[in-house]
């Protein structure tokens, strides 16, 4: 697949993140069941991070280019949470869901590490 399918992809989802951050959930997520706050906000930031690093794809200097995008998509999840504490009267900004965030880029860095330097 094209870069630019992956670059909208990742775009989409970040989107997406903000928006689900960022709006009134009153009666949960509606699915009928409960689930961790923190595991949405690891495995949510973790396919982020995984489209980002697809969207971007590094050829060479692997660990800089991972660790950039890593550090960027924790500052957009620094910044959400932030937006949280401002701007929303039933969310809050929680240093937890901060480091679940970095939970879950931490994995999504190791895991795409892993793929690259087995190919």
């Amino acid at each position: 697949m094209g870069r630019n399918y992956f670059f909208y992809v990742a775009v989409f989802l970040a989107i997406t993140i903000a928006v689900g951050s960022l709006i009134s959930l009153k009666n949960g997520l509606g699915i009928g069941m409960q689930i961790s706050d923190k595991i949405l906000h690891a495995s949510g930031y973790c396919i982020l991070t995984i489209s980002w690093l697809l969207a971007y794809r590094p050829k060479t200097y692997l660990w800089k280019s991972l660790i950039l995008v890593a550090v960027a998509v924790f500052i957009y999840g620094i910044i959400i949470e932030i937006l949280q504490g401002v701007f929303t009267y039933n969310r809050q900004a929680d240093i937890y869901d901060a480091f679940a965030n970095l939970a879950g880029i931490t994995m999504a860095t190791l895991f795409f590490a892993i793929i690259l330097k087995k190919k």
